[in-house]
C-alpha cells in the first residue's frame, strides 16, 4: 500500500467493479479502502472493486482544496470497519448492485455485513463483501427534504445475527428481496439456507424453486 502515498493530493480515474469510473482527488487511503474527492462529494471506495486506478491529467484551474473530510477517524489509519461504524446515524448514498443507489442511514455493523435504514426500502441488510461505495451527506440535508423529526426510523424486523448468512437463515419462512429485485426470481419466499454450501432455496412468484448462491447475493430486506 506504499505506493498510494504518491497519489495523494493528485488527480486520479478509478475504475470499480460494474464498469463505474470516478475521477477525483486522491484524499486517503488505508489497507483495504480509499477516498476520493470529485469536487462534489467524497467517495469511501472499499480496494477489493477498484480495478485499476491511474494518475490523471489536471489543470491547475481544475484543482480544488477538498473540505474536511465529513467521516471523522479519529485514528492514524482509516479501514473500511472504522469507516462504517464512524458514518453510523449519518444520512449516507450507497451502491451495492443494478442501476441506482440507496439513500439512508447506516444503523449497525456486523461480522460481515451492515443495516442499512432506507425511507423506501426500509431495513436492508447489506454483505460487507458487496458495497462499491459509500457518499455521506451534508449533515444539514435529509432524505428527500423531509423533516428530520418525520423520519420513520422503525428497527429491524428482526434480532440481528452475527453474520449475513445467519441472518439470512433467520429470514426463512418470509417473503424476501434479494439485491433489490434487480432479477424476479431474487424475490419470493426464502424456504431454506443450506449451512454446508452456502446455497439458499427461493420459492418465486409462479412457484417454482430457485436456488442461489449465498456468497454472490449482495442485499436482503423483506417484502
Amino acid at each position: 500500500m506504499e505506493y498510494f502515498k504518491d497519489f495523494v493530493g493528485q488527480f486520479v480515474n478509478v475504475e470499480i467493479s460494474g464498469g463505474k469510473c470516478f475521477r477525483g482527488n486522491f484524499i486517503d487511503f488505508g489497507l483495504d479502502i480509499v477516498v476520493i474527492y470529485n469536487e462534489k462529494q467524497f467517495l469511501y471506495i472499499p480496494l477489493v472493486h477498484i480495478q485499476n486506478l491511474t494518475l490523471s491529467s489536471a489543470n491547475e484551474s481544475d484543482i480544488v482544496s477538498p473540505p474536511e473530510a465529513p467521516i471523522d477517524n479519529q485514528a492514524e489509519n482509516i479501514s473500511y470497519r472504522k469507516i462504517l461504524n464512524n458514518a453510523k446515524g449519518r444520512f449516507l448514498e450507497i451502491y451495492v448492485t443494478g442501476n441506482k443507489a440507496i439513500h439512508g442511514y447506516l444503523t449497525s455493523v456486523m461480522n460481515d455485513y451492515f443495516v442499512f435504514h432506507s425511507i423506501v426500502y426500509k431495513s436492508i441488510f447489506v454483505s460487507l463483501n458487496h458495497l462499491k461505495w459509500l457518499i455521506p451527506y451534508h449533515p444539514d440535508v435529509t432524505p428527500y427534504s423531509l423533516n428530520r423529526q418525520s423520519i420513520p426510523f422503525n428497527p429491524p424486523p428482526t434480532t440481528l445475527s452475527r453474520t449475513f448468512k445467519e441472518q439470512c437463515t433467520k429470514l426463512q419462512g418470509n417473503m424476501v428481496v434479494f439485491d433489490l429485485g434487480d432479477n424476479p426470481n431474487k424475490i419470493g419466499l426464502l424456504q431454506t439456507v443450506n449451512n454446508n454450501n452456502n446455497m439458499l432455496e427461493l420459492i418465486t412468484a409462479n412457484g417454482a424453486k430457485v436456488y442461489w448462491n449465498l456468497q454472490h447475493l449482495k442485499t436482503v430486506n423483506i417484502a
